[in-house]
């Protein structure tokens, strides 16, 4: 049978656990050959890799910490010479460093303004030396950018607003390409950084009208469709994937 995304080829960044991997095997799944980046953890890459591979699926990982501009330019260039071309990006790496803003430093400030706008910014602007019409960018941000759930977040939800404003203003510059950009903005998703049975959970978890964390596959699905013929005119998007915690 012909899945949806045949013949396309996806980078997920920030990709060897949690919603990059799950992003990246919904992807594969529906036909993409799929480059994944890691910056610490080419174990955890490389069983992502494999898990597609055995399902009959195309992968790669590739090394690059979405700080560093060049690993970065690299990472697609390799995903160019290793699959002929690029027609999905998802700007899936991201941190979060907590604390009082007293206390929060310039490194880490830099840190994460580097690796969740910086690490964007790049990564789109060299893919689009190789996008045509019909490609897609998707960025996954955060419902933080919209609502401060908790205190001792706002560098992260300054860069996650950033984000969205960029994929805003991007949406104009790339529509009469053809391409689109769109911003998924997830709540709590149970993950190894988040857990849903982690020590703050049950303060979350109260927030969510649906009464639970969301789930990674949940994620995967709605970049998925963002990627697909099917969302040919949603662009500019900023798509809420909380169980309706900031309705």
């Amino acid at each position: 049978m012909t899945q949806i995304l045949d013949n396309k080829v996806a980078l997920v960044t920030g990709a060897s656990r949690g919603i990059g991997a799950a992003i990246a095997r919904k992807l594969a799944a529906d036909g993409a050959a799929v480059a994944i980046t890691y910056s610490a953890s080419p174990e955890r890459a490389n069983e992502v890799v494999a898990e597609i591979k055995a399902s009959g699926g195309r992968a790669v990982a590739i090394k690059a910490d979405a700080a560093d501009e060049v690993a970065v330019r690299r990472a697609v260039a390799e995903t160019v010479s290793t699959f002929g071309g690029l027609d999905i990006l998802v700007n899936n790496a991201g941190i979060a460093m907590m604390g009082d803003i007293a206390d929060v430093s310039v490194t880490d400030f830099d840190r994460m303004t580097n690796v969740n706008v910086k690490g964007v910014f790049v990564a789109v602007q060299e893919s689009l030396k190789h996008m045509k019409s019909g490609g897609r960018i998707i960025n996954i941000g955060s419902v933080m950018s919209e609502t401060s759930i908790f205190p001792t977040a706002s560098i992260y939800t300054m860069t996650k607003a950033a984000v969205a404003g960029l994929t805003r203003g991007l949406a104009r510059d790339l529509g009469p390409r053809g391409i689109t950009i769109n911003n998924v903005q997830p709540g709590p998703i149970d993950t190894e950084m988040n857990p849903g049975d982690g020590p703050s959970a049950d303060g979350l978890r109260a927030t969510i009208p649906m009464g639970r964390f969301g789930k990674t596959d949940e994620i995967g699905n709605v970049v998925a469709f963002l990627a697909s013929p099917a969302a040919s005119f949603v662009n500019g998007a900023q798509i809420r994937v909380d169980g309706g915690g900031t309705a």
